[in-house]
């Protein structure tokens, strides 16, 4: 009895182990594929459990995230013969699994290694092309972005992707830091001048328009008001004439009232009209009412 349980213990055990290596999983963050004796005979699998033949294939799973590594500093030539050292580093992610598996064995090693070394080819071309003041005047995304283009196509034989690359320093030579920092300040204070310079005439520009609208609406204000006024007179004129033609005599009559009213009356008034004039009909006859 204790034989026959001892190898019923056995058994379970080693179905266990047979179960255990006919069955794998894919994470999502992961990327997998199923070799036999070495040989790719399925290069992608869907994340998820997956079954195998046990002892017989053997699954490689690798990283499918964001790789970021970091170089140590390197030294580059400029256009003008001065050596600049830079750090940088790298950011890559595995886009062709049975690529990446033959051109490095599926070793992250290798594959920064051999990254490493076609990056800085690129940024040894992109630096040699320029002056020490370029380089570091260069705006970042026309720098990695010709970077990127010339590692293109020999970063996709490794199976890889290059996602970015970033300069984190760049040493300058001590006799020539200093006059390179002068001759960008005084680039920075040339385009300062000159934006200086294209603001002042815009605000003259918008000034003399703002000059020019303030007349016409003036002009055009004044132009209205005149018409009104003169509208205004010839209403008035009428609505006398109106009244002239109804009764003349009191229309006259009442007229030289107003006139009396705004002529005499006052301490500072001089009057010089003759006794006889007609200014004075009405106060002549005054037994007309």
């Amino acid at each position: 009895m204790p034989n026959r349980a001892l190898m019923s213990i056995a058994a379970l055990i080693v179905g266990l182990l047979i179960v255990a290596s006919s069955t794998f999983s894919v994470r999502e963050t992961e990327l997998a594929m199923k070799l036999r004796f070495g040989e790719i005979v399925q290069p992608h699998y869907d994340p998820g459990l997956h079954f195998k033949a046990p002892f017989y294939h053997e699954v490689r799973k690798f990283e499918r995230r964001i790789t970021t590594r970091n170089y140590p500093s390197e030294q580059f030539l400029t256009s003008e013969g001065k050596i600049l050292r830079i750090d940088f580093y790298i950011k890559w992610r595995i886009v062709d699994v049975p690529s990446y598996y033959t051109a490095t064995g599926g070793s992250e090693e290798i594959a920064a290694v051999r990254l490493g070394s076609i990056v800085k080819d690129g940024i040894k071309g992109v630096i040699a092309r320029r002056t020490i003041q370029q380089v570091v005047a260069a705006e970042r995304t026309e720098f990695t972005g010709e970077i990127l283009k010339s590692a293109e196509s020999k970063v996709s034989e490794l199976g890889l992707q290059l996602v970015d690359v970033r300069v984190k320093k760049i040493d300058l030579p001590e006799e020539v830091s200093e006059s390179v920092f002068l001759r960008m300040r005084q680039d920075f204070d040339r385009q300062a001048k000159q934006l200086r310079a294209e603001g002042d005439e815009n605000a003259e520009k918008l000034r003399a328009e703002a000059d020019r609208q303030r007349t016409e609406i003036l002009s055009s204000a004044y132009r209205e008001s005149e018409i009104i006024k003169g509208d205004g007179d010839a209403r008035s004129a009428e609505i006398y004439a109106r009244a002239y033609q109804r009764n003349a005599e009191f229309y006259s009559f009442y007229r030289s009232l107003q006139a009396y009213d705004k002529s005499i009356g006052t301490d500072s008034d001089v009057l010089v009209i003759g006794p006889d004039s007609e200014f004075f009909k009405y106060l002549k006859r005054p037994e007309r009412r």
